[in-house]
C-alpha cells in the first residue's frame, strides 16, 4: 500500500521529536524500544521514516543524526554499547523493520540520492540492471523529473544504513581514532555476519503475529535466473523503464531475500559509483585518440575546434564522487566476508542427483555471490581509485582492499600445515577458475600499480612498504605461474573458440561427457577467460600482458627506481650519522662562522627517523627479490645495473645531483634533470649563499643583539674597509690570521654544487667583521657556563675575560695554519 502524501499529526511523532530534544540518548532508545513494543503497526508506520532519518541522518548531510561513524567505544562506551543493542539484526530496530513488513507498507526513496550511474539511467527511463530496483521506480503525476522508489521497510532501512556511509561523509570525524573502530563498521560486520552466515543459515525474523509469518518479497526477477558460477548476463538490447518485469514469489527464494537484498543495496550504494559503459568508452583507442587532441587542443595556444566526441568523453568521465579512506575500509571488510561467505560452499556431492535435491538456494547464492554481484563493480572501482587517488601513503587503504580480493584462499576454511609456517604458503590449482575468471584483477591493476610506483618516492618508508605488500602478495608460489596461464588461455587464437554466446559450461560432475572431457574443458576455460576481459574491457580494448616485453620493461625500470631510492636511503642516513656526531658537547664551546652558513639538513628523516630508514632498506630489498621471483629477474644482472647507475652518479663528484650542464651563469638543469628533481629522485642541497649577516632571526637567536651587533659590525666595515682589504691581501703572518677571521673560505667550495649565479658568489668575498654569533644563545649560554665556573676559582671576570681571549688566540693560530695548508683563499 502506497503512502499518502498528507497524513493527520501524529501525537506519537511529536511526542518522539519533543524527546530527542530534551532527554539523554540511553532514555530515548529505551522509550524507543517501548513504543515499538506496544504501540500498532499504524501508528509505528507514521513514525518509520522520522526514526530511520534521526538514526543515520538525513540523505541531504544537514541531519547528522546518532553520527555512527564517530561513535567509538572508547570515547562514548556506553552511547556505544546502547546503539549496537538498539540496532543489531536481532534488536528492536529490526522487530520494527520486521513488524511494519508484515504489513506490507511502502516508503518512498528519492531516485536523485541514488549513485550516478543509476541515476543517469533512471533519468533516461532506462531500467537499470540490478533486479533491487524493478518494480519500484515511481513517477510524479505531474510529470515532473522527481522519480521515487517505493520500498519495503526492510529495503528503506537498508538504503538509509547503507549511503549514510555516503552522505554523511562530510560530517565531522574525530581524526586520531580509527574508522574500524566505530559503530558503524560493527554494525556492518554484524549484518554481514548475520544476514551473509558462513555457518548454518540465515535466522528466520520474529514473527509479531502469533499465527503467521512475515510475508518475504522476491527481489530477484525470473529473467534473471541463478545459473553456473562465472557468467554475466549483459543484455544487449535495454529495457525501456516503463515495462518493469513483475517480480513473482519465487518459492526458492523466500529463505535468502533478505541475504540477497543486504547484499545489493552494499553494492550498489558503495561499488556503482562508476559506470561501465563509459569506462569501457574510454578504453577504446580511438576515444583515446580523441581525448589526447583535446588535451592538446586545450594546451596549445590556438584554440582551434576540439574533437567534440572526445570532449564529451573526457567530460563525463570525470565523475564527482571521490571515495574517502573509510568507505574503502568498509568495502574491504565487505571483501573478506563475502570471501568467506564463498568459500563456506559445501563440496558438491558426486552424483548429479543428490546436487539436484540438496543443494539450498542459501549454497546456491553463496556459489554465485562473486562473479554475479561484486566483481565487475569493484573492478571498475579499483580501476578509477588506481587513475584518480592521490600519490600518498592513504593508497594503503585501496591497496589492501585489491589485494584481499585477489587472495580468496586467505579466508579459507582450511588451516595451513604448522611445519609450512616458515615457508611462503603456495597456492593450490583449485584457485586456478577464479584467478581465470578474474584475470583483469591481477593484471591490470598490477600494471595500474607499476604505474604508480613509478611516480613516488620510494624512500618513505609507507611507499616502500606498499611496494613490499603487492611484490610478496604476488610471489606467493605457483600463483604467477596461474595467471600467466590465464594470459595463455585469453591469447588462444579464436579458431577453438565458438561463437560468442550465454550458454552453460557442463563439466562431467554436472552431466559432461567423460569421453571428451579435456578438449572441452580448455576450450570452456578459454571462453570464461575471453568474456570475463571482453565484459568488462570491451571488444576494442588492447589487452597488455602482465608477462609480456612492456611489462617486463617497467618492472625493470622499478628495479632501478628501488636501487635509487635504496641509495638515496643510505646517503640520508649516513649524513644523519655524520651530523649527529659532530653535534657533541664541545660543539657548545665553538664559535666557528661556518655555522651561521645556514646549510639546509633537514630531509625526510627528520619525518621519519633512523628506524624508518631502515624499515625502508628492508621493504625495498625485499620487494626486489620477489620482482625477480615474479618476473625471473637474473638478481646478479639487476644488482650490476644499479651499482652501474650509482657509480655514474659518483661522477664528477654530482652524487644525487639533478642532471645538469655547467656554462659561465653556473649550472643549468636539463630537461632529465627537471624530470628528476618533479619525480623526486635526485634534489640539490638546499643552504643559505646570501649575506650571512641578512639570514631571518633564527629560533636560537636574540633577536635584539642580532640588530644591535648587525649595526655595530655594519659600522666597522664602513669605516675600516679599505684596511682589511688591503692587510688580508698581503702574504706574512698575520694576513693570514686576519683571512681566518674576516673572509669565508667555504662559500667558493659551495658555490660549485649550486645552480646560483656566479655573480652572487663574489658578494660575500671581501674581508669584513660579523658579530652575529654572539647573539646566539648558545654561545651566550657557553660564556655563562665559563664565568660560572670560573667564578669558583675564584677568578673575577676581567681575568676571566682575558683568559678566553688569550685561549681563543692559540686556538685562531693553530687553526690558521691548518687552513691556509688545507684550504686555500680565492680573493
Amino acid at each position: 500500500m502506497a503512502v499518502p502524501h498528507l497524513q493527520q499529526p501524529s501525537f506519537l511523532l511529536a511526542s518522539l521529536k519533543a524527546d530527542c530534544m530534551n532527554k539523554p540518548f540511553a532514555q530515548r532508545c529505551h522509550d524507543l524500544e517501548i513504543v515499538i513494543e506496544d504501540f500498532p503497526a499504524k501508528e509505528l508506520h507514521a513514525i518509520f521514516p522520522w526514526l530511520v532519518e534521526n538514526i543515520f541522518g538525513s540523505l541531504d548531510g544537514i541531519i547528522i543524526g546518532w553520527n555512527l561513524r564517530c561513535l567509538h567505544g572508547r570515547a562514548n562506551p556506553t552511547e556505544y554499547a546502547i546503539a549496537l543493542d538498539f540496532l543489531d539484526p536481532s534488536g528492536p530496530m529490526m522487530k520494527l523493520v520486521y513488524k511494519l513488513q508484515a504489513e506490507e507498507y511502502r516508503y518512498e526513496f528519492p531516485v536523485s540520492y541514488l549513485p550516478g550511474p543509476v541515476k543517469a539511467s533512471m533519468q533516461e527511463r532506462v531500467l537499470p540492471e540490478c533486479s533491487l530496483y524493478h518494480n519500484k521506480v515511481q513517477f510524479p503525476p505531474s510529470g515532473g523529473l522527481g522519480s521515487n522508489l517505493a520500498l519495503n521497510p526492510f529495503e528503506y532501512y537498508m538504503f538509509y544504513f547503507a549511503i549514510s556511509l555516503i552522505t554523511q561523509r562530510n560530517s565531522p570525524t574525530t581524526h586520531h581514532v580509527s574508522p574500524s573502530n566505530s559503530a558503524y563498521f560493527s554494525l556492518v560486520d554484524t549484518y554481514l555476519k548475520w544476514f551473509l552466515p558462513t555457518e548454518g543459515s540465515v535466522l528466520p525474523p520474529p514473527s509479531s503475529n502469533p499465527g503467521g509469518g512475515i510475508p518475504s518479497p522476491a527481489p530477484r526477477s525470473p529473467a534473471v535466473p541463478f545459473t553456473s558460477y562465472g557468467i554475466h548476463h549483459t543484455s544487449l538490447l535495454k529495457r525501456h523503464i516503463a515495462h518493469q518485469p513483475s517480480v513473482n514469489a519465487d518459492p526458492a527464494s523466500q529463505e535468502i531475500w533478505r541475504s540477497e537484498t543486504v547484499l545489493k543495496v552494499f553494492v550498489e550504494m558503495w561499488l556503482h559509483h562508476y559506470s561501465l559503459e563509459m569506462y569501457q568508452k574510454m578504453q577504446s583507442p580511438h576515444v583515446k585518440l580523441e581525448v589526447l587532441h583535446y588535451r592538446l587542443s586545450i594546451s596549445s595556444t590556438h584554440h582551434s575546434s576540439p574533437a567534440q566526441s572526445g570532449y564529451q568523453a573526457l567530460h563525463a568521465y570525470q565523475e564527482s564522487f571521490k571515495p574517502t579512506e573509510e568507505h574503502v575500509l568498509v568495502i574491504r571488510l565487505l571483501v573478506k566476508h563475502l570471501h568467506a561467505f564463498a568459500n563456506s560452499l559445501k563440496p558438491e556431492p558426486l552424483s548429479p542427483s543428490a546436487h539436484s535435491h540438496t543443494t539450498s538456494p542459501l549454497e546456491e547464492f553463496k556459489r554465485i555471490v562473486i562473479p554475479r554481484f561484486v566483481q565487475q563493480k569493484l573492478y571498475i572501482f579499483l580501476q578509477h581509485c588506481f587513475g584518480h587517488w592521490p600519490l600518498d601513503a592513504s593508497f594503503r587503504a585501496v591497496l589492501e582492499m585489491w589485494l584481499s580480493y585477489v587472495q580468496p584462499w586467505r579466508y579459507a576454511p582450511e588451516k595451513p600445515l604448522q611445519n609450512a609456517e616458515l615457508q611462503p604458503r603456495s597456492v593450490s590449482e583449485k584457485w586456478a577458475p577464479f584467478i581465470q575468471e578474474n584475470l583483469l584483477m591481477y593484471t591490470k591493476l598490477f600494471v595500474g600499480f607499476l604505474n604508480r610506483a613509478l611516480r613516488t618516492d620510494l624512500v618513505s618508508a609507507k611507499n616502500a612498504l606498499m611496494v613490499f605488500r603487492v611484490a610478496k602478495v604476488f610471489a606467493q608460489p605457483n600463483l604467477a605461474e596461474m595467471i600467466q596461464k590465464g594470459e595463455q588461455l585469453f591469447l588462444e587464437p579464436e579458431l577453438v573458440i565458438p561463437h560468442r554466446q550465454h550458454r552453460l559450461f557442463m563439466t562431467p560432475t554436472l552431466g559432461g561427457s567423460f569421453l571428451s572431457s579435456w578438449p572441452p574443458a580448455i576450450t570452456d576455460a578459454s571462453f570464461k577467460v575471453k568474456s570475463h576481459v571482453y565484459c568488462l574491457e570491451g571488444q576494442e580494448s588492447q589487452y597488455k600482458q602482465m608477462f609480456g616485453p612492456e611489462v617486463r620493461n617497467l618492472v625493470l625500470r622499478l628495479a632501478q627506481l628501488i636501487g635509487q631510492a635504496q641509495q638515496t636511503a643510505k646517503s640520508i642516513s649516513d649524513h644523519s650519522a655524520e651530523t649527529m656526531a659532530s653535534q657533541s658537547f664541545l660543539s657548545w664551546f665553538r664559535f666557528s662562522p661556518s655555522d651561521m652558513n645556514g646549510s639546509y639538513t633537514g630531509n625526510d628523516l627528520d619525518e621519519i627517523g633512523q628506524d624508518s630508514i631502515k624499515k625502508t632498506d628492508e621493504y625495498l630489498e625485499k620487494a626486489q627479490e620477489y620482482l625477480c621471483q615474479i618476473f625471473r629477474l637474473n638478481e646478479a644482472q639487476l644488482t650490476q645495473m644499479i651499482m652501474n647507475c650509482g657509480a655514474a652518479q659518483d661522477e664528477n663528484g654530482k652524487k644525487q645531483l639533478p642532471d645538469c650542464i655547467e656554462s659561465e651563469d653556473g649550472l643549468i638543469l636539463t630537461p632529465l634533470g627537471r624530470y628528476q628533481i618533479i619525480n623526486g629522485l635526485r634534489r640539490f642541497e638546499i643552504e643559505y649563499q646570501g649575506d650571512t649577516d641578512l639570514q631571518p632571526i633564527r629560533s636560537y637567536e636574540n633577536a635584539t643583539l642580532v640588530r644591535l651587533l648587525f649595526q655595530i659590525s655594519s659600522g666597522i666595515n664602513q669605516r675600516f674597509a679599505d684596511q682589511m682589504e688591503i692587510l688580508c691581501s698581503r702574504e706574512d703572518f698575520i694576513a693570514r690570521l686576519c683571512r681566518y677571521h674576516l673572509t669565508n673560505p667555504f662559500l667558493a667550495e659551495k658555490g660549485r654544487h649550486s645552480p646560483a649565479l656566479k655573480q652572487r658568489s663574489g658578494r660575500s668575498q671581501r674581508p669584513r667583521v660579523s658579530l652575529r654569533f654572539v647573539a646566539s644563545y648558545r654561545t651566550l649560554l657557553s660564556l655563562f657556563m665559563i664565568y660560572f665556573v670560573a667564578s669558583w676559582f675564584c677568578i673575577g671576570p676581567l681575568a676571566c675575560t682575558f683568559i678566553i681571549l688569550l685561549g681563543y688566540l692559540l686556538y685562531a693560530i693553530v687553526m690558521t695554519f691548518f687552513t691556509e695548508r688545507w684550504k686555500p683563499h680565492q680573493h
